[in-house]
């Protein structure tokens, strides 16, 4: 397999702002529904790390109010990132070997990420997520249900990398790691193709 990584970037990096248009990004069930409970935990003035901003759209709503720290693999994304969130801070980055200080965060958030994550890298992603939240800090994220590795050749008109561990290894790594989960529960709403998507919401504290 080509590097899963390079996969990505690229991939991004020619969709642009044509992946996930705001009625798309911001308006889909399970996304609005989610980035409600992420925000009713996330106070006034916290430093929120986002990790896989995309093109700034959930930044909007991140940073209002927040200090503000996007991540994103893909140059084209973060250029769009950045103009809509002009106050925030972006690091061009592969989020399973960002370098980022301990406990500096009191929210880490990353929407349909984790699903461009190879599978053997995801526990080692949580153990680091968990290193940058403060104790009582969350995790806010969506994980992908199919276990595996996998490139689909045409992915609104890219290839793309997919990856993910499963909702009981995903729930498991989560608890091994330092979390405790306050919400875990599957949803299905639109997807960018027209059809469904099928995600595992979750939002976990750090012990």
């Amino acid at each position: 397999m080509t590097d899963p990584k390079h996969i990505v970037r690229e991939g991004y990096d020619r969709l642009g702002d044509a992946y996930r248009p705001p009625t798309q990004a911001v308006a889909t069930e399970s996304r609005g529904w989610f980035l409600g409970e992420a925000l009713q935990r996330i106070p006034a003035g916290a430093d929120v790390l986002e990790l896989g901003c995309g093109p700034g759209w959930d930044a909007i709503v991140l940073a209002d109010g927040r200090w503000y720290t996007g991540v994103d693999l893909s140059t084209t994304m973060l250029g769009l990132a950045r103009e809509r969130v002009p106050s925030g801070t972006f690091l061009e980055s592969d989020l399973t070997t960002l370098d980022m200080p301990e406990r500096a965060f009191d929210a880490v958030v990353s929407l349909y990420v984790f699903g461009h994550v190879p599978a053997d890298e995801h526990l080692p992603a949580y153990r680091r997520v968990a290193s940058w939240l403060r104790h009582g800090g969350v995790f806010c994220a969506s994980f992908p249900l199919t276990p595996g590795d996998d490139v689909e050749d045409d992915w609104l008109g890219v290839p793309m990398f997919f990856g993910g561990i499963g909702r009981d290894a995903t729930e498991h790594a989560l608890r091994e790691v330092g979390f405790d989960l306050e919400l875990s529960e599957i949803r299905e709403n639109s997807d960018p193709l027209g059809g469904t998507e099928t995600f595992l919401w979750v939002i976990a504290r750090r012990r």
